[in-house]
């Protein structure tokens, strides 16, 4: 397991790259050009910054969350065959600043969605809250009010310029089916999944979040099923998911240490974090140790330990502790304190692993 963190760059996080430095483990950053509209081609200057300061860091860029997948592409429309043209280019270029992974999602319109960013705990701290009888009755306009309204950082997957079109894209998915989506994520990946594998970069998709319906948007990858077909699309390495147990956690039918077992080999990126979800299918974002939220933490690390897992990981969202101000989700404290207990459980693992095997004389 390669440990790597979230960084959003420079000017753009509360975190510093030497402050990532210090945490045990970490090895590498992941990034992307937040200023770049989805469909556009990455330019080479900007990521030549961003390739100069991991290396001054001495901290790896091999990670890309995300390059994002125009909405003309998960429609279907024709102009779709010029943005994936873009995506291709982009492809290659990050390949020569040395990326292995892409992290990217099909998820229509919002790539995620809260309905309170500093939802407060009993022990005081804060963190990303979802209420599901809320977002069945709010406007999707005052969603975007609530979580777009930052002016302090950039709120990945609420960018302005999609923003702007929300009622059109609204009117544009009407009547656009699960199977209809699946179709144009099919088409996408064999139109770039063999780019990627000629680059040996591996493409993971990411989950939905939360993994079921919202506003009567199509979402389909919200389980195994739906991910063993996405899989199936095209049978090549670079075709993979990055596992994220905070996503599909919200789904406690998703048995996701099962997961990792299954599709082994084509999760070269982990997120893993945890939620805890109440009876009445509200969920939040605790710490990532196993007994605080409802997700199995602790077998899915072991599960990544027993198959030999060698892709990237990283703790994903953590609550707002000890005062810290920072972006939603991605503050250093609560992350860092997520690390140690991932290390904690992996080493565990491997302690066990390996005395099995020296007794067993191997």
């Amino acid at each position: 397991m390669k440990m790597v963190f979230r960084w959003y760059g420079e000017g753009n996080d509360t975190v510093t790259l030497k402050q990532i430095r210090q945490i045990p483990g970490v090895e590498g950053i992941v990034w992307m050009l937040h200023d770049v509209p989805a469909g556009e081609e990455w330019p080479m200057d900007k990521m030549m910054a961003y390739k100069r300061l991991s290396e001054q860091s001495g901290l790896h860029l091999e990670v890309v969350e995300s390059v994002n997948v125009h909405e003309d592409i998960k429609l279907g429309l024709p102009s779709r065959d010029r943005y994936i043209e873009n995506y291709k280019k982009t492809i290659a270029k990050l390949a020569s600043v040395g990326v292995k992974t892409i992290c990217y999602n099909f998820m229509p319109v919002f790539d995620w969605a809260r309905t309170d960013l500093y939802k407060e705990m009993e022990d005081g701290s804060t963190a990303l809250f979802f209420e599901k009888a809320k977002i069945r009755d709010i406007d999707p306009m005052e969603l975007v009010r609530q979580i777009a309204d930052n002016p302090d950082f950039t709120m990945p997957g609420w960018e302005p310029e999609r923003l702007g079109r929300l009622s059109e894209l609204f009117d544009a998915y009407r009547g656009v089916t699960e199977d209809d989506l699946r179709s144009n994520l099919r088409y996408f990946l064999e139109q770039v999944v063999p780019v990627a594998e000629h680059y040996d970069i591996k493409m993971g998709i990411h989950p939905d979040d939360p993994p079921f319906s919202i506003f009567g948007l199509p979402r389909i990858v919200k389980n195994r099923d739906d991910i063993r077909r996405i899989l199936d699309f095209v049978d090549s390495p670079s075709n993979g998911v990055t596992l994220c147990s905070g996503s599909l956690g919200a789904n406690p039918d998703n048995d996701i240490a099962a997961m990792v077992k299954e599709f082994a080999g084509r999760i070269p990126f982990a997120h893993i974090r945890n939620v805890k979800v109440y009876d009445n299918g509200d969920f939040i974002e605790t710490s990532h140790r196993t007994q605080d939220g409802s997700v199995d933490i602790a077998g899915i690390v072991r599960a990544y330990a027993e198959t030999g897992f060698t892709g990237y990981a990283r703790p994903d969202h953590g609550r707002h502790i000890w005062d810290e101000k920072c972006r939603p989700g991605y503050g250093l404290y609560d992350r860092a304190l997520g690390i140690m207990y991932l290390w904690g459980v992996w080493d565990s693992v491997m302690r066990e692993k390996k005395a099995i095997a020296e007794g067993s004389g191997r």
